[in-house]
């Protein structure tokens, strides 16, 4: 069933059209990414959605009854909430819900026949099953902690950073389960715990989800459908990130084949142009506007088809180690490191070597030092103890606050500030259009300030000012924020081929698998360890052995216990909906019987079964037969919890 139906809508901002003639439907219980280029419309087609914005043209048909909530980029508080009141906030309606179905349900203990009690509890039922809304205060103390939150509780919200501010927005929302909720960007200012943890809960809770991220793990994991914004159009794909990277090849290779046909059909047609037939006879018209437009498409399909080629190359490359390379030179010699910020170490007795050609991923939970030891290496922090011995070479360094970018020069003045228009990268002497094309800079931005570019256009600038200069070692403290997935492969390609070492800080789990031979994990509490095995592969390890230590746990527990019988305070009588279930479903199952077996002698009479029809007969059987079957087990259990209550 479709809850959200988008017809023939078009977007238009001045000149910029962003889409163009099309349909979208979301169905219940759907997870749909959508994914594109930065500035293509992905943002646009939430906000025409929740109805911030409206359409050029074209028809959003939403029922009414369907909740929707967005994930706001910068969420606003009241001035008075602490950090769990703006979460339960959000939990109101659910609360008083919850409120009102208990008071109904004791009501009913005296009055258990009230036909409109009896409705209204069981919508109120109906209602906290679907939100599963049974125990939230149970949910709220989970999500605080394992958002980080705990500490910060009886804070009021409004002091937390930004990236805090947004995690407390997506608890609440979360826990509220709307019918239909949309994300954008929902990872960022999260670690890859706290993302493990998102994505269990969406997975758990059964949401219907649209979300944008450009975290390519937590799409194949989440997914079940991925929507490309592709040149004003939307192309759907079925699966998660790998299934789409599969059909959109199968998609190329289609469109391949139907180019190759199309220059067959050209070659006819140009032939018959050549023979001079009277294109000014009306029944020729046609034909000959027909190879001026089979030219054309001839002309625009190899381009289309290189794109999508180029953008699956840069996806399936993965990256090659060079063993025979000589990997003797030493960057860095780290010597019993320490650092410690007030009331909080951060790292302690940190030793380690990064050599020429490492290509090593920081990695661990927010605020544990990553970003730290960044700085502590490059010099801007001093160590409380220890030693960081650099050699000779030279270093580039990439953070969020993109510094080497001055916002009063155009494009061509930070890339050739001594003038001319070429530029060198890795080895190779480029136009300086050709190369920011390969960034995804169009011509016209070269005269651009930098200062009017987005976020995601300045940090695309800076990696590829970056990535120009002649340097020994990068260093870049999470580098994809705010990039698009194609921008982000285009990255992966120019660090993978990158020949000196690379340190980088980032969550991104499939950036660091494709890119890092080697893990720097903060564990916090000062606890740095190094490990050479896939960020994935440690991860689903570091897994298995919390589940082993927590089942540890429990039997140490169990065999703790006294051997005396220990007495435990339990419920001395059933629940009004036990104790309801105890009363009529043996009514109701002989009932059931009874039909069963009048459908049964029915099939056994010709007369009965050709009036009635076989297969008319034979589903209203199997439906009685699936009720009956779960009223029974309903029944059964009810009446073994009646028996252990009773003795």
């Amino acid at each position: 069933m479709a809850l959200i139906d988008l017809f023939n809508i078009k977007k238009q901002y001045d000149i910029k059209l962003l889409l163009d003639d099309v349909d979208f439907h979301l169905g219940d219980g759907e997870r749909v990414s959508i994914i594109g280029q930065n500035g293509c419309g992905k943002s646009t087609l939430m906000k025409l959605i929740i109805g911030v914005e409206e359409p050029s043209e074209g028809k959003i048909v939403i029922d009414k009854s369907v909740q929707i909530e967005m994930l706001p980029q910068n969420p606003k508080f009241d001035p008075s909430f602490s950090v769990k009141e703006a979460i339960e906030n959000e939990l109101t309606q659910l609360k008083e819900a919850k409120h009102a179905y208990d008071a109904i349900s004791l009501r009913l203990a005296e009055d258990f026949e009230n036909p409109e009690l009896l409705r209204e509890h069981e919508r109120l039922s109906n209602y906290l099953d679907h939100h599963n809304a049974w125990n939230l205060d149970d949910k709220i103390e989970r999500v605080l902690q394992e958002f980080k939150l705990k500490e910060y509780e009886s804070r009021p919200a409004i002091t937390l950073s930004g990236g805090e501010q947004r995690r407390v927005a997506l608890a609440g929302l979360i826990l509220k389960k709307p019918d239909v909720l949309l994300l954008d960007e929902p990872t960022n200012h999260l670690d890859v715990y706290m993302v493990e943890f998102l994505e269990e809960m969406l997975l758990k809770e059964k949401f219907t989800l649209l979300f944008i991220s450009h975290d390519r793990h937590f799409i194949d994991t989440i997914a079940t459908r991925v929507i490309e914004v592709d040149n004003q159009k939307l192309v759907s794909y079925n699966g998660g990130y790998l299934c789409y990277l599969e059909q959109k090849e199968a998609r190329m290779r289609a469109m391949q084949k139907s180019h190759d046909n199309l220059l067959r059909l050209l070659k006819q047609e140009e032939g018959w142009l050549a023979k001079g037939v009277r294109a000014r006879e009306k029944r020729n018209q046609g034909r000959k506007r027909r190879v001026f437009e089979l030219r054309d498409q001839a002309q625009k399909n190899p381009t289309l088809i290189r794109k999508m080629m180029l953008e699956l190359e840069r996806e399936k490359k993965h990256f090659n180690r060079d063993e025979s390379v000589s990997r003797k030179k030493m960057l860095f010699e780290i010597e019993h490191l320490h650092y410690s910020v007030p009331n909080k170490k951060l790292i302690e007795d940190f030793s380690t070597r990064i050599l020429q050609k490492d290509k090593i991923a920081i990695v661990g939970i927010n605020g544990a030092g990553k970003s730290t030891l960044l700085k502590l290496m490059l010099g801007r922090l001093k160590p409380d103890a220890g030693k960081i011995k650099q050699g000779d070479f030279s270093v580039g360094y990439f953070d969020q606050h993109r510094e080497m970018l001055d916002d009063e020069k155009t494009l061509i003045d930070t890339f050739c500030p001594d003038g001319g228009d070429r530029v060198e990268s890795q080895g190779k002497n480029m136009h300086v259009y050709g190369y920011l094309k390969s960034f995804l800079f169009p011509k016209e931005f070269l005269d651009k300030k930098i200062g009017v570019l987005s976020g995601g256009e300045k940090n695309r600038v800076a990696l590829a000012l970056l990535l120009s200069k002649k340097v020994d070692c990068l260093i870049l403290d999470e580098p994809t924020n705010d990039l698009d997935i194609q921008t982000i492969n285009i990255l992966e390609e120019q660090l993978i081929g990158f020949s000196g070492a690379i340190l980088f800080v980032s969550h991104d789990r499939y950036f660091i698998d494709k890119l890092a031979s080697k893990l720097f994990i903060f564990k916090g509490n000062g606890i740095v360890e190094e490990s050479y095995q896939s960020y994935t592969e440690y991860l689903s390890i570091e897994k298995e052995i919390k589940e082993l230590s927590e089942l540890e746990i429990e039997i140490e527990a169990e065999n703790k216990k006294a051997p005396e019988p220990i007495k435990i305070k339990t419920q001395t009588k059933l629940s009004y909906k036990e104790q309801r279930d105890l009363d009529t479903l043996p009514d109701e199952i002989e009932v059931l019987e009874g039909k069963i077996d009048a459908l049964n002698l029915c099939l056994q009479n010709p007369e009965c079964y050709h009036q009635k029809g076989i297969g008319a007969i034979s589903e209203e059987l199997a439906s009685l037969q699936d009720i009956y079957e779960e009223k029974s087990e309903r029944y059964l259990g009810v009446l073994e919890r009646y028996e252990e209550l009773q003795g």
